[in-house]
């Protein structure tokens, strides 16, 4: 059997009859928050288990088609046992990971439900499924999967999990007040949107007026904006930035900066997304930039 058989052989395998796998996502934060601290500790655990749920919410695409197992004390590490029971939300899920949009909600669920301060939260993270490290295979989709699939789940969902889960949906219908850590939050912001001056907006995909404004507005300070930027994107990080200035210094601060954010949106795709250009605004002390984009006018 050749390799393109084997390729075939995996994704039959992978598409038809019943279809389930796990992996384990892991996680390390810092400075201004530990996960894996919070999660030991009683009035913490809900707010973490909240901030997980809703990012597999995000980058699985709804509710269905998975569910966390077990969360496990993996020190420094907080390791996030997670089944699926549906291929096409597998798929989103790396899809989702492979961009970067995972860490980048999980970013901003922490950051809204702990009252954290973007520029103060680190997160690192990595992905496996048994023995194999679905990070150094993120670009072979169907490898990544069969992965997966080939991990099955060796335990039964953990009591915890199970009654952390019913206080979420139990929540979200109003019959159980918010413990103590969330009754200041606002209330939860729809996952295709973003919260800005306490306004929600529609995080959608960055068009080409918003390219404009940017290079536009941002002048000496689109390197800043591109650090910001570079945490969460590949194309961005090392030396990117200031290859872009050499590159376009002769035309000027507007090019160099609509190069940046050009680039930027090739990288990422669909997941260059408005949201991500507010927060990194944000995160350089450029708040009237981004009310500019967003149009929001002036106060009297």
């Amino acid at each position: 059997m050749d390799i393109m058989d084997e390729k075939k052989m995996v994704a039959l395998s992978v598409e038809v009859g019943p279809w389930t796998g796990c992996a384990v996502l892991f996680l390390r934060s810092c400075p201004a928050v530990n996960l894996l601290s919070l999660y030991k500790d009683q009035q913490g655990k809900f707010s973490v288990f909240k901030v997980l749920k809703l990012t597999l919410t995000d980058s699985a695409g709804g509710l269905e088609g998975y569910e966390i197992l077990k969360l496990h004390d993996a020190d420094p590490l907080l390791g996030v046992e997670v089944k699926f029971v549906d291929v096409a939300a597998c798929r989103r899920f790396l899809q989702s990971y492979g961009s970067g949009a995972v860490q980048q909600s999980l970013s901003q669920h922490t950051c809204r439900l702990l009252h954290i301060p973007q520029q103060e939260l680190a997160l690192e993270t990595q992905l496996k499924a048994g023995t194999h490290t679905l990070d150094f295979c993120l670009d072979d989709l169907e490898l990544c999967l069969q992965h997966i699939h080939q991990s099955q789940p060796e335990r039964l969902r953990d009591d915890e999990i199970a009654e952390l889960d019913q206080q979420l949906q139990s929540q979200a219908l109003g019959h159980i007040p918010q413990p103590p850590t969330l009754t200041q939050e606002e209330p939860p912001v729809p996952s295709n949107c973003f919260l800005f001056q306490k306004r929600v907006f529609e995080d959608r995909m960055l068009a080409a007026g918003d390219l404009q404004r940017f290079s536009n507005g941002v002048g000496r300070d689109w390197r800043k904006v591109g650090r910001a930027l570079g945490k969460n994107c590949r194309a961005l990080k090392g030396p990117a930035i200031d290859n872009l200035a050499y590159e376009y210094e002769r035309e000027g601060l507007y090019e160099q900066a609509y190069q940046l954010l050009s680039r930027f949106i090739q990288a990422e795709g669909r997941a260059a997304r408005l949201g991500r250009l507010v927060r990194a605004l944000e995160d350089s002390k450029l708040t009237s930039l981004a009310e500019n984009i967003l149009d929001i006018q002036p106060r009297d």
